[in-house]
């Protein structure tokens, strides 16, 4: 192993210690009362199993075959999720051939940032997260389930159902994804027409009509953003079957592979061959393969956030430092946009994550001595499916890259670190994503201008007023203001501007995500606003630096800055309507960014 991976897990796991220590404990005292039912009375019993047949009624009241819970997050609006809704019958019939049952335990809501993008409903976005965790743990709270397999794939749903489940921690679980849709137009094809129309040069319909081309199918978006990266790190975590993250929906493999998850959980359980609980999986060695896996590909910021949550939900506790510091050590693997101009089906064929994980074993830069749903060793990972004669058979994954300018060995790397960066300063702590950065444009300082709305700025740049060098404040756009939305509004107006050869970056308490782009952006800022942060004292003209090579996040001329009032712009009225009020118990609850954003795990 690389002595700074080791160093970095061993103070991970020595911080976390106590709090590991007694979700353990919690976890296996769960699992020694053995399969759930024995618990509940006959009462209990008979409501649980009133809708199923004579078959499953015998079975699971004799209590002798496992009993496995689908909780979905099923909804035929968003193109990810509309898959799902054909899985429970295809879950069932298998897992009645395999001689257990299977119950479709609860549904999970799911919202798509892709359509609330810019809309106040996205100020729900990072909150829903929690909500989807509450749910599944509402799902499975009936005590009738002797392991979970959990249909999800979008930003904030994965997170929700891994934290939902790991308070279930004594039950195995596995994650069944729905693939990506089929390449459509390009996404280089699609942001040069994003920046066409925000510089005014072609109309709605053009745009529409590129849109529609870009997201034409059903499966993810097929850049490597959020739900993408949560694909990614499903297979890193061994929570997911190898190499089934990105194959398309609607196939032969894809139903295969969906089938082979529930035979796979039915031998991990209290009742198989080989129990393997999701919080034996979920260990410190595998919160860091995570992170590696995220820096190595290029993967999401939101990742910042959701990985700090998910690890607390086990036990463990990680902070951005963590983050800086492998990402100093972890070279990038893969360039797939907008990182690159590759979409996730072309990385998927150049050799795909199967590929990636080999080349990062094979040079100590993950943990491989961890559990998986396939038992003990990541080296499961270094394999990907296949159909032969109609069945799914597994091949070693390619030990040659296919196409050198979508992935590479750790030999000749795109980058000799990975693509996320902390900065520091007198504005506070922020995350940086510098993978799609031109190293040109790595640090910047220029005169703020401060906006309080993606409104204003998009309003200010059509006025003409934004043809210059600066840096674009938006404050009060954190968890506590208004949830902490995605401000990728933002994304093609500033692109634009630096096409121009105008030197412009973004700092936010808000999120950008794993669409993040070609402009330096210094998001996620804590302390935030709301809670004290400088980043909302800011005022047109403060000269800020951004300098993602020495660290550094500053504002110069602080002699009055704590006299001033912090502006919070329309943040009262985001906080109702789109049943935004009903939320104001997580505003109130929620920890900062780096802590995970989230209302669990709060003092």
């Amino acid at each position: 192993m690389h002595p700074d991976i080791t160093r970095i897990t061993e103070r991970i796991r020595k911080r976390s210690e106590s709090a590991r220590k007694a979700y353990l404990d919690r976890v296996h005292r769960a699992a020694e009362d053995g399969p759930t039912r024995g618990s509940l009375s006959c009462s209990n019993l008979a409501h649980g199993m009133a809708a199923c047949g004579s078959t499953e009624k015998s079975a699971l009241s004799n209590n002798i075959v496992p009993n496995i819970a689908i909780v979905s997050a099923y909804n035929d609006m968003l193109s990810a999720h509309q898959p799902f809704e054909t899985y429970p019958a295809i879950i069932k019939q298998t897992a009645l051939y395999a001689g257990a049952v299977a119950q479709f335990a609860g549904g999970v809501p799911a919202m798509c940032d892709g359509v609330t993008q810019g809309q106040d409903g996205m100020d729900l976005s990072l909150f829903s997260r929690d909500v989807i965790a509450l749910s599944t743990a509402v799902a499975l709270s009936h005590n009738m389930f002797d392991g979970a397999l959990c249909l999800g794939i979008c930003d904030k749903i994965v997170p929700g159902l891994l934290i939902g489940a790991l308070s279930f921690g004594h039950l195995p679980v596995a994650f069944v994804p729905a693939g990506p849709m089929v390449s459509g137009l390009s996404n280089k094809e699609k942001a040069n027409i994003r920046e066409e129309y925000a510089a005014g040069r072609i109309g709605r319909d053009e745009l529409l009509q590129a849109e529609s081309a870009a997201y034409h199918a059903p499966g993810t978006c097929t850049f490597y953003g959020t739900a993408n990266s949560n694909q990614m790190l499903m297979e890193f975590m061994g929570l997911q079957l190898p190499g089934g993250s990105f194959v398309n929906p609607g196939t032969l493999l894809r139903t295969e592979l969906t089938q082979e998850a529930v035979r796979n959980l039915l031998r991990i359980t209290n009742l198989g061959d080989q129990y393997i609980p999701v919080a034996d999986i979920v260990s410190e060695k595998a919160i860091v393969n995570g992170i590696i896996g995220l820096l190595a590909t290029g993967g999401s910021t939101n990742h910042t956030i959701h990985l700090v949550a998910v690890a607390a939900a086990a036990g463990i506790s990680i902070d951005w430092q963590d983050f800086a510091e492998l990402s100093a050590v972890t070279p990038t693997l893969a360039q797939v946009y907008p990182n690159g101009l590759a979409d996730v089906n072309h990385f998927h064929a150049a050799g795909g994550l199967g590929f990636v994980i080999r080349e990062l074993l094979d040079n100590g830069l993950l943990h491989e001595d961890v559990k998986t749903i396939l038992g003990d060793g990541l080296n499961h990972y270094c394999n990907e499916p296949f159909i032969e004669n109609n069945k799914l058979t597994w091949k070693p994954a390619q030990s040659k890259t296919l196409e050198r300018n979508i992935i590479r060995p750790v030999s000749e790397p795109f980058d000799q670190e990975g693509g996320i960066r902390v900065v520091n300063g007198n504005m506070g702590r922020a995350v940086v994503k510098i993978s799609a950065v031109d190293p040109t444009n790595y640090a910047i300082k220029a005169p703020a201008r401060v906006f309080l709305s993606q409104d204003d700025f998009a309003a200010a740049f059509n006025r003409g007023e934004l043809e210059q060098d600066f840096v674009a404040v938006l404050p009060c756009q954190g968890p506590q203001a208004n949830g902490m939305p995605e401000l990728h509004k933002l994304t093609p107006y500033l692109g634009v501007l630096q096409n121009r050869g105008f030197r412009v970056a973004l700092i936010t308490d808000g999120r950008m995500s794993g669409a993040s782009g070609k402009v330096l952006a210094a998001i996620q800022v804590t302390p935030e606003s709301l809670n004290g942060g400088v980043i909302g004292r800011i005022r047109n003209d403060d000269t800020i630096t951004i300098d993602a090579i020495s660290g550094q996040l500053n504002v110069e001329s602080l002699d009055d800055i704590e006299s001033r009032d912090i502006q919070l712009g329309n943040v009262p009225a985001s906080r109702s309507g789109l049943g935004r009020e009903l939320f104001a118990v997580f505003r109130n609850k929620v920890s900062g960014a780096e802590q995970g954003a989230t209302i669990f795990n709060v003092d």
